[in-house]
């Protein structure tokens, strides 16, 4: 089987890859932890070039008026942007919140769909909640009716580029009761909505996002995405793509990590040779490499199946994000302790790729809860 990138994908991944390197020095100042100027947790500018250079449509299908959208697109777009450390949130408002409104909206909603590819827009999905460990279903916020309007209450937590987002997609239950797949509404949220509140923090591996307070917002039946209480199915395969994305650019951070290591260990030298030399380290390093492939293997498995069922997209997803992330922690635990001190410095590399690496396996879902979706799914 050919694994190779077509012509248009492999173009896509050469004018990235050299636009992220020709801007690394602001692609890292936008990231680091702490950057008191940046407010919006990455890089304006970036952003607009992002957009001009077609990267946000690439990860939209011609239907929605992008040229992508396919699993391979994710993917060469997502390893590129974790080999650069980039923290533009492309996954949050296209392939999450953009994703949603090109599967749910109405042909007024749609249109922002052309915005946020044009990068005009931004977009931030709302559902995670303080209760809600990792499970989609499990959504608490309410929607009572009042009349021709619909009031939101509840908290939703660690919503990524909330503050920068001009529009946030928000769960709430209309019908059921907690962990009911049915009865989940969503809801199209302008920001500056009354009865809304944010409050933005850091990320610890760069980006910002916020705990979002919704005490008696008001909206209107036309905000809502989709048909009343069924938006559970088209969350699920949002996550499902996001997951391959987020899987996709932990494997380009891998990549980085292990090529920094390999660098440094055939440059450091002790006893008048190279460290490298060492057949201790030499062993440790191969173990890094074998993991690196298992992992790339497991990244195209899942980007292939993003077409099929549910269930199948289900299964193969959860399989490539607990191998990833199990994966994923040992080359970052590795690289920095065959490198020793230099990789905890923050003007390091290393340092800010690690701890991507690390936290990415906690978003949707840590290895445990993966492994729990994966038998889960065989057993079905």
């Amino acid at each position: 089987m050919n694994f190779d990138l077509t012509d248009e994908r492999q173009m896509l991944q050469d004018s990235l890859r050299r636009f992220l390197r020709d801007n690394q020095e602001a692609l890292s100042a936008s990231t680091r932890l702490g950057n008191s100027d940046n407010t919006l947790g990455f890089d304006a500018e970036i952003w607009a070039k992002l957009a001009e250079l077609g990267v946000i449509g690439a990860l939209f299908s011609e239907e929605d008026g992008g040229f992508g959208g396919a699993g391979f697109d994710l993917t060469t777009v997502f390893e590129e942007l974790g080999r650069a450390g980039a923290v533009e949130p492309l996954l949050d408002t296209a392939i999450l919140g953009g994703g949603l409104i090109a599967a749910l909206g109405t042909e007024v909603q749609k249109e922002l769909v052309e915005q946020v590819i044009g990068g005009e827009v931004h977009l931030a999905l709302a559902h995670g909640e303080p209760n809600s460990r990792y499970d989609l279903a499990q959504v608490e916020t309410t929607v009572i009716h009042e009349g021709d309007e619909l009031v939101l209450t509840g908290r939703k937590a660690v919503v990524v580029n909330a503050e920068a987002a001009d529009y946030l997609i928000v769960s709430a239950r209309e019908t059921g009761v907690a962990n009911d797949e049915e009865g989940i509404s969503l809801f199209l949220v302008p920001r500056d909505s009354a009865g809304l509140s944010l409050r933005g923090y850091p990320l610890m591996a760069g980006g910002r996002a916020a705990e979002v307070d919704l005490d008696g917002l008001r909206l209107s039946a036309a905000a809502r995405l989709g048909a009343a209480g069924a938006g559970f199915a088209a969350l699920k395969r949002a996550s499902n793509r996001a997951e391959v994305a987020l899987v996709a650019e932990t494997l380009g951070a891998m990549e980085v990590a292990t090529d920094l290591t390999r660098e440094y260990l055939l440059t450091r030298q002790q006893f008048g040779r190279p460290i490298g030399s060492f057949q201790a380290l030499q062993h440790r390093m191969a173990t890094l490499l074998i993991e690196l492939e298992q992992a790339r293997s497991a990244v195209i498995n899942a980007a292939g199946h993003l077409e099929a069922t549910a269930a199948e997209q289900a299964l193969h997803v959860a399989a490539a994000r607990n191998l990833v992330g199990r994966a994923g922690r040992l080359v970052a635990e590795e690289s920095i302790q065959l490198h020793g001190g230099i990789a905890m410095t923050e003007e390091y590399e290393l340092a800010h790729i690690a701890k991507r690496i690390v936290m990415a396996e906690h978003r949707f879902g840590d290895t445990d809860t993966q492994l729990e979706r994966f038998i889960d799914q065989s057993a079905a």
